[in-house]
């Protein structure tokens, strides 16, 4: 089916859609800024796994990161790589399974790591074993989303390292930045190296982790590969790799549904969809997150009264739990049931993270192609809502 891609009016149902061209956009600007900063940019599998799509990815870029036995056994197997892994907490029951998986895998505590550093080395001795570091700085203000806040469960802090590392710890992995700049990325780096760099000379390579949001328009990509190039100027024999989430997916498609009813209280209108903020836009509730709505402008509680719109909607998720709304937008026009709400940008951890509550039908998930043709890449059937309950 050929669309349009600014009103997708040829498509009437939940979807999904994954714009090719822009994907290949911002490959293109990750692979160059790999090359020029001298690095490995990997993938996170937390933010996006469409398994369908990697032949496009392994274009790019040659490896990825994961979190759990599935995330691994996934690169592994449709990837084709092995992946670069790091759990909070490995089980006995499913060690040997990631590190068979896994090129790199990293420990979040010293217990964790002398609990089965023998037992990965005995079985798999080509695996890189890493430790995860908190160097007790972040500048995320959302503390969902801060792993080095007071209390965090992540990482090891300098005042626990001996003095040498034990001798299988060939590298250091370090998570503190959430869809952040570069110049956030610069002062994290002098806490890291402030508290770390006197173990530097005893490993190989060091993993600064994701939250480098490199593709948006206002982030400094000159400064990032400064940063990295005279990061590598300091210690030239350590590998340095990133493994951004958000970046690989940053305005690449939306979320296309549509209004299903139109109800009013206390003079609020509500346009309810056929898709839910809760099930599928969970970021929206959690953090939140407010979308942006193709063709609406939003409008703050605050300055609700002061706004002259005719047409102001919240917009209303199909799903029994009350709080299942955004909202305001301003239109320009009065809604009407049938029409297509699109939000913006919503590939990069929708997808990984939807649920099934309520079973309300699940949008798909398409590839548009940079011929125009939309692919549907996978469909959800009541089968699938059975299979959660298996």
């Amino acid at each position: 089916m050929k669309v349009d891609v600014q009103s997708y009016q040829e498509v009437k149902r939940p979807i999904y859609i994954l714009e090719e061209t822009l994907l290949r956009r911002n490959l293109e600007f990750i692979k160059e800024v790999a090359k020029r900063a001298n690095v490995d940019i990997i993938l996170a599998f937390k933010a996006y796994a469409l398994w369908k799509t990697f032949p496009i990815f392994r274009e790019y870029i040659s490896s990825t990161t994961a979190s759990s036995l599935f995330e691994a056994k996934l690169g592994y197997e449709k990837f084709g790589a092995l992946t670069h892994t790091y759990s909070p907490a490995y089980t006995p029951e499913e060690i040997d399974q990631i590190a068979e998986c896994s090129s790199h895998l990293t420990f979040n505590s010293l217990t964790q790591f002398n609990q089965f550093h023998d037992q990965v080395h005995a079985n798999h001795p080509n695996v890189q074993m890493g430790l995860r570091i908190n160097p007790e700085y972040s500048e995320i203000e959302t503390d969902l989303y801060n792993p080095c806040a007071p209390g965090t469960r992540f990482g090891v802090t300098a005042d626990k390292l001996s003095e040498r590392l034990p001798a299988d710890i060939t590298g250091f992995h370090c998570h503190c930045h959430c869809e952040s700049g570069s110049d956030v990325f610069q002062r994290s780096l002098s806490h890291i190296e402030e508290k770390f760099s006197k173990w530097f000379d005893q490993i190989q390579w060091i993993n600064f982790g994701g939250g480098h949001l490199m593709t948006r328009a206002d982030y400094d990509v000159e400064l990032l590969i400064h940063i990295l190039n005279e990061f590598h100027s300091r210690y030239p024999h350590l590998k340095i790799i990133l493994e951004p989430g958000s970046a690989f997916l940053w305005q690449t498609g939306p979320l296309l549904s549509q209004i299903v009813d139109i109800v009013e209280d206390h003079h609020i209108k509500t346009a309810i969809l056929n898709i839910s903020f809760t099930c599928h836009m969970p970021d929206c509730l959690e953090m939140p997150y407010m979308p942006k709505v193709r063709f609406a402008r939003a409008i703050e509680d605050q300055h609700m009264e002061s706004s002259s719109g005719e047409y102001i909607y919240r917009l209303g998720g199909n799903s029994c739990l009350s709080g299942d709304f955004m909202g305001n937008w301003e239109f320009d026009h009065e809604l009407q049931v049938g029409e297509n709400m699109i939000f913006e940008d919503m590939l990069h951890y929708t997808t990984v993270k939807t649920n099934m509550f309520n079973g309300i039908s699940h949008p798909a998930i398409g590839l548009l192609h940079r011929d125009g043709e939309l692919e549907i890449l996978k469909e959800f059937t009541f089968e699938d809502y059975l299979n959660r309950m298996d």
